[in-house]
């Protein structure tokens, strides 16, 4: 039987629960075990605390043997490469954003200085560039709870991953969902990563089998542009890739915090195209742009 390890939330253990059903189809007895983190008991900010330290304690649960399989949301794991871990991602949910709003409103509808909930810079800093009148309040907690600060009015929408609210259920809450040319979203976001332990030969052919090339091949590209930006997953950093025909399109955003710039490349490539080098070429045309200098600031 496969332990897989999750966070306790409920989007969490329904997103491991997903990767356990889907194993256990496959022929792969699988049982989930909640692994408390020390993000799951602060209350400070994501952007203060580092979303590592979420997946550090899982992977640390995996190293320790206490679970055999762990599940991350791919965008809150760290660029650099894990010797110690196998790594996978399962076919790949929608990576849009999200608006939640009062009244079923739109970005566009509502008020002039409305509340909007988000901490993560990378939203931030796009929203302010497209409504500059908005007062932007900083979120934490899990999907209920963000949902809750609209529904009892304290504020007039929240921002979210349009991938969580459609994995815990909540996907018709959401009263705008954004295409990816109009609100960026993070690098691999709705991507799952199922690791194992490299030496697990048993986990290794369980998650093998769950492997979607596609969502493959587009978080490595989102990913890379990350990496070579050398960007934290908190950072005004964001990238989608997405086929067109024959070709992978990979596309990288970085943002001033005020709303006040942004730059944007995209890179091109047929049907063979290495997907990494895709990505590096987009973050090396926003770094001969100045991108370094706009994240600084």
């Amino acid at each position: 039987m496969l332990k897989i390890g999750t966070r306790g939330s409920n989007l969490a253990t329904t997103q491991a629960g997903h990767v356990r059903d889907a194993l256990i189809a496959a022929g792969f007895p699988a049982e989930l075990k909640v692994v408390t983190t020390a993000g799951d008991l602060s209350a400070a900010p994501v952007e203060r605390i580092g979303v590592g330290v979420f997946t550090s304690a899982l992977r640390d649960a995996l190293f320790d043997g206490d679970v055999d399989v762990a599940v991350h949301s791919f965008k809150d794991l760290p660029t650099a490469y894990e010797p110690r871990t196998h790594l996978i991602i399962p076919v790949r949910e929608d990576n849009r954003e999200a608006l939640i709003a009062r009244d079923g409103l739109s970005l566009a509808e509502l008020p002039e200085g409305a509340r909007v909930g988000t901490s993560a810079p990378r939203r931030v800093s796009q929203l302010k560039a497209l409504r500059p009148d908005l007062d932007i309040r900083p979120l934490r907690g899990n999907i209920e709870t963000r949902m809750g600060y609209v529904t009892r009015g304290d504020l007039d929408a929240v921002i979210l991953a349009y991938a969580g609210l459609v994995r815990a259920g909540y996907g018709d809450r959401a009263t705008e969902v954004f295409a990816p040319e109009v609100l960026m979203p993070a690098p691999a976001q709705g991507a799952l990563a199922v690791e194992c332990r490299v030496d697990d030969t048993e986990a290794r052919a369980a998650i093998d089998s769950l492997v979607d090339a596609h969502a493959t091949r587009c978080a490595a590209a989102e990913r890379q542009v990350l990496a070579t930006l050398e960007a934290g997953c908190t950072a005004p950093v964001a990238s989608y890739a997405r086929t067109e025909g024959d070709e992978l399109v990979v596309r990288g955003g970085v943002f001033a915090l005020d709303g006040s710039a942004q730059l944007v490349e995209t890179a091109r490539g047929g049907a063979g195209a290495d997907a990494a080098a895709l990505g590096r070429e987009v973050a090396a045309r926003l770094l001969e742009r100045g991108a370094a200098d706009l994240m600084a600031q």
